[in-house]
């Protein structure tokens, strides 16, 4: 309640200076009557706690005109952005209700009543005022920036591409990853509907558009699989880690089940030693682990892997290494090395493995669109901390 008042403390000062200001050309006694009591109603309401009484008031004594159409834009504004998103609707629809406003202040209000209905979820009415503005042809960026996050939304990825260009055109801003991205859903559209050529060609496309992205290489990659291609698959894969190290542990079950079935594992062994190092991400060396587990046997597993645990320790190789060190005969150890497995995989259990290089967003699964800031291509899995043995 608090925060409320000092929200409508200025909106009752404003209200005030105007009926002072009217009161210059009124009569005193008609003032006193008719706008000092509206007045103090007003701030009554705001003091008993009664906000939705007090903001009708004031939207009362504010008259829509040139001098005070910037209060009750602000206004909404504030109660927008305070997730009071009724209060502001109510602002805005009643300043659009007004036929003394001019063009310009009526697109503005149509704007902010627009992002009044996104804020509140609803994308179609949201959608119709952004369409509206963009025929009037008044603050047509910002609309289309809006519709672009409506269409997501919607999942309406065609709207979404459409959108993308106009505002390229209008704002000389690229948005290569933003379209790349949604050719992606398009394709993972038509895959759900069985068309595998009308995918394939949405691959291509959101790999002309953006040569940094590693989507498209993974989507068809997994392509190549579904169709045994495995030397293709791993050509691809291979090209998407060259545009993007950091995605390497995403396409790491993908290239062992590749090279698996070619009967070739020690190739793959000798391209991951590649990245072991300050930098590497522990699943590069899990996937060794795990080759040499398969190709010699589990001495020579343990020994790399206590290596890399000295050099680098995580928790996730500490726990591959209990594992494999639980195998030993010794019944003592054996009996300890259960109970730190169990420590370490609570530890794991309760730390998220991705965060979005933007918004700092953090989830257990890979997203290609962040959930929290809408960013495409931003969640990364986060490299496990160096965790010092005591």
């Amino acid at each position: 309640m608090l925060e409320l008042l000092w929200i409508l403390l200025p909106v009752a000062a404003a209200s005030g200076w105007w009926a002072a200001r009217r009161s210059t050309t009124r009569n005193r006694e008609d003032t006193e009557c008719l706008t000092t009591p509206a007045y103090f109603r007003g701030l009554n309401y705001l003091l008993n706690e009664e906000p939705d009484k007090a903001i009708d008031v004031f939207v009362q004594l504010l008259e829509v005109d040139s001098e005070t159409v910037e209060t009750h834009l602000a206004l909404g504004s504030l109660f927008r952005r305070r997730g009071e998103v009724e209060r502001a609707i109510r602002i805005h629809q009643n300043l659009i209700a007004r036929p003394a406003l001019g063009e310009e202040q009526r697109a503005q209000a149509l704007l902010e009543l627009g992002m009044d209905y996104m804020r509140a979820g609803l994308y179609d009415r949201a959608e119709n005022l952004f369409l509206e503005l963009k025929e009037m042809k008044l603050h047509v960026r910002k609309a289309l920036q809006n519709l672009l996050i409506v269409y997501q939304q919607e999942k309406d990825w065609q709207s979404c591409l459409e959108t993308a260009q106009e505002l390229e055109s209008l704002a000389n801003d690229p948005l290569t990853l933003e379209r790349s991205h949604f050719y992606c859903e398009l394709a993972e559209e038509a895959l759900r509907k069985g068309q595998k050529e009308d995918a394939e060609k949405f691959l291509e496309k959101a790999s002309s558009i953006d040569a940094h992205s590693v989507r498209p290489l993974h989507m068809q990659a997994q392509l190549a699989m579904e169709q045994e291609d495995c030397r293709a698959a791993i050509q691809l894969l291979r090209q998407a880690v060259e545009k993007d190290r950091d995605f390497l542990p995403e396409v790491l079950g993908d290239l062992k089940q590749c090279y698996q079935k070619l009967g070739n594992l020690p190739a793959l062994q000798s391209y991951l030693k590649q990245f072991l190092g300050d930098g590497m991400d522990v699943a590069v060396a899990l996937v060794i682990t795990e080759i040499i587990t398969e190709t010699e046997d589990e001495a020579a597993a343990r020994a790399f892997l206590s290596k890399q645990m000295h050099l680098h320790p995580t928790l996730k190789g500490l726990l591959r290494l209990i594992e494999l060190n639980a195998s030993l005969p010794d019944i003592q150890a054996e009996q300890m090395l259960v109970s730190m497995k169990t420590h370490v995989e609570q530890l794991l259990a309760e730390r998220p493995a991705y965060q979005c290089s933007k918004c700092g967003f953090v989830a257990n699964t890979m997203h290609w669109q962040c959930p929290s800031c809408r960013s495409w291509g931003s969640i990364r899995r986060k490299s496990e901390p160096e965790e010092k043995q005591s």
